[in-house]
């Protein structure tokens, strides 16, 4: 029998109740929401029942939305494939923006190790219980956070931008 999405909800809603939700089919991957203190039971129940079967993680990556409320400031995503169906799967969670942190994967999957210090190193989400959450990219002295969408995308005062250094002057009419 192929694994269906349905399935799938109905699994994940039976065990976790309001703690999943807006389930949806997203650019054929199925996609759904969980509370960020069931995240690491939802994974854990996708990759260890039988009947799911979640081996592999694709990715896991952060995302910033600055605009959204206290409660929705991050996210971190996980991508989930079950080969022998070759079904994927899409899960996100929440994270408050002023403490973004969230149980880590690394028990349950070895190559998050990396992409945790990653996503830790560009967005400073903590990852509880990572074995050695330290910047893996950036330089240790950094203090802020580059992927954080905090910043001006150009510095108003750099010189090397200006157009007379490029032989374009500006045209008049």
């Amino acid at each position: 029998m192929a694994l269906e999405t349905a399935y799938i909800q109905e699994k994940m809603t039976q065990k976790f109740g309001n703690k999943v939700l807006n389930f949806s089919m997203s650019r054929d991957v199925f996609s759904f929401e969980a509370t960020s203190d069931a995240i690491y039971e939802v994974i854990r129940t996708l990759k260890t029942e039988e009947d799911l079967n979640f081996h592999f993680l694709t990715d896991l990556c952060g995302v910033h939305y600055p605009d959204n409320d206290e409660n929705h400031q991050f996210a971190v995503v996980y991508h989930l494939h079950n080969w022998v169906e070759n079904v994927r799967i899409r899960i996100t969670t929440y994270l408050n923006g002023e403490n973004p942190e969230v149980h880590s994967m690394t028990d349950l999957f070895l190559c998050t190790n990396w992409m945790e210090r990653e996503t830790f190193d560009f967005y400073g989400i903590n990852f509880i219980g990572h074995p050695q959450l330290k910047r893996i990219l950036n330089m240790d002295e950094m203090i802020s956070f580059p992927m954080r969408k905090e910043f001006p995308m150009e510095d108003s005062g750099r010189t090397d931008k200006d157009d007379r250094f490029f032989g374009r002057t500006a045209q008049k009419i």
